[in-house]
């Protein structure tokens, strides 16, 4: 695999790493837009995406109107009104706050193999500009955890099983109470649809995450952590606070 040098921005604070990420991120969408009739996005649903959605979405100079959204993974087995449910994280977010072109939701309760052909085919009607993101402490993009991760993968969009360190993230999140609430499995886009997106702004604070920076940064390609695939993409901008700048 061919490696690129990727664009490392280091902060001193979450809220400042996150607000020049929604600046840079902004400053994309308005060059886009002034060369092409719309912008299509995919975003990641974590609280490690907290304060850059919070400052996109005052960007009130941005037409909105010419960007559609998509996001990168949902859980199965959760009722479309749980809070837990990244659809409705999002919307709560961002998607609720503007008035996008579009905004297409993973809904796996019109059946998983249903939701996938839609989603897919959303996906594949024209190539996506950007993608917004974060990196699990073990390293997953979406919920391509390492024993699922593949970076040769011919799907789009997926059913997978989500590990336990996936899922004791979400609790140490505080999204749920216990491991035991948190579900087994869930849809997510592929790696190789995530990194078809022209350009990725990957936004990752906090010092759980510092050994996954550190294995995306020094470590082997490999499934083993899966965000060390990062280095392949041309155009990646890896954006990082005190807490998860690893040292070395």
């Amino acid at each position: 695999m061919k490696e690129y040098p990727l664009n490392i921005h280091r902060y001193a604070d979450r809220q400042t790493m996150g607000e020049r990420a929604a600046r840079d991120i902004a400053d994309t969408i308005r060059a886009r837009l002034s060369q092409q009739p719309e912008v299509r996005m995919i975003f990641a649903a974590a609280p490690s995406q907290a304060e850059t959605l919070a400052t996109l979405r005052q960007m009130s100079d941005i037409d909105w109107s010419r960007v559609t959204a998509f996001h990168m993974d949902e859980y199965l087995g959760l009722t479309p009104s749980a809070s837990q449910r990244f659809g409705q994280w999002l919307t709560q977010h961002i998607f609720g706050h503007l008035h996008f072109k579009a905004v297409n939701l993973l809904t796996p309760e019109e059946g998983s193999q249903a939701c996938i052909e839609r989603y897919t085919q959303l996906l594949n009607e024209a190539p996506i500009d950007i993608a917004v993101m974060g990196i699990g402490v073990n390293g997953h993009l979406a919920f391509n955890d390492p024993p699922v991760a593949d970076f040769g993968d011919t799907c789009v969009v997926k059913v997978v099983e989500l590990d336990n360190t996936c899922r004791q993230q979400q609790v140490d999140d505080q999204c749920f109470s216990a491991l035991n609430e948190v579900p087994t499995s869930a849809l997510t886009l592929t790696i190789p649809c995530l990194l078809s997106a022209a350009e990725i702004f990957c936004v990752v604070p906090g010092a759980a995450k510092r050994e996954a920076v550190y294995q995306t940064l020094h470590g082997p390609i490999s499934t083993r952590w899966p965000s060390s695939v990062l280095r392949t993409h041309a155009a990646c901008s890896l954006y990082l606070d005190a807490d998860s700048l690893p040292e070395g």
